[in-house]
């Protein structure tokens, strides 16, 4: 599945994939469907969440023509270690999932599946192209078109609240409040470096507090900021 999307692939119905059992399929049997494709791990703080979630999203619309297509990757702290089959089993044993679980990818690098290629160059997120963390989720139509990208703090219920021809673009309070936060880890990172930088015991003894004060502010306006990111993927 490795290689690189070529021109003439403009639609997801273009793709073969293969099954957990190593069977080929193509995507082209999903015509005329609405596919939210998800790259699942087993062994993520999301999991829980994502996967009741999914399940019971695939089981309200399924009649109405949605089709979950998940993608098991090992990539994010090898969180999804065991095989193809084993994420196809934990999904529909442990989650009762009924849509299709596909065999193991690489969603990001030289060599990662041509259809997530295809996903990425088709709706790049806020910063930038590559898939951020597990249960990133994309919304194709039925035409096979990639309607919308959204990140794993997205729970799979809330997009049936969303409007599909909208972009998943940041909104411009998202914005400024992440500009706020950069702009107050510029400012603690620079009093944590002026203390550094000072060659005075006494000054350091009274730096020295203000930079353990700093750090913990550091993290917890980091951790904000990650947060509000991971949100727009």
């Amino acid at each position: 599945m490795g290689g690189s999307v070529s021109v003439s692939e403009k639609s997801i119905h273009e793709f073969t994939v293969k099954d957990s059992s190593g069977k080929e399929v193509d995507l082209s049997v999903y015509q005329g469907k609405v596919l939210l494709i998800v790259n699942v791990a087993s062994k993520c703080g999301f999991t829980e969440t994502n996967y009741t979630q999914l399940t019971e999203l695939y089981r309200k619309y399924k009649d109405q023509g949605l089709v979950i297509l998940a993608f098991p990757c090992n990539q994010f702290l090898n969180q999804e270690p065991g095989t193809s089959q084993d994420a196809h089993e934990f999904a529909c044993t442990r989650f009762k999932a009924e849509y299709p679980v596909f065999q193991k990818v690489r969603v990001n690098g030289q060599n990662a599946a041509p259809v997530y290629k295809f996903l990425k160059s088709k709706k790049p997120s806020f910063l930038g192209s590559r898939i951020k963390w597990n249960f990133t989720k994309f919304l194709v139509g039925k035409d096979g078109q990639v309607i919308d990208r959204y990140g794993p703090t997205v729970p799979p219920l809330s997009i049936e609240q969303s409007n599909p021809s909208s972009s998943q673009k940041p909104s411009k309070t998202t914005v400024s409040v992440v500009l706020y936060f950069l702009g107050r880890i510029t400012m603690a990172a620079t009093v944590v470096l002026s203390c550094s930088s000072s060659t005075k015991v006494r000054t350091w003894k009274r730096c020295s507090k203000q930079i353990k004060e700093q750090r913990a502010r550091l993290y917890i306006i980091w951790k904000c900021a990650v947060f509000l990111l991971s949100s727009h993927d």
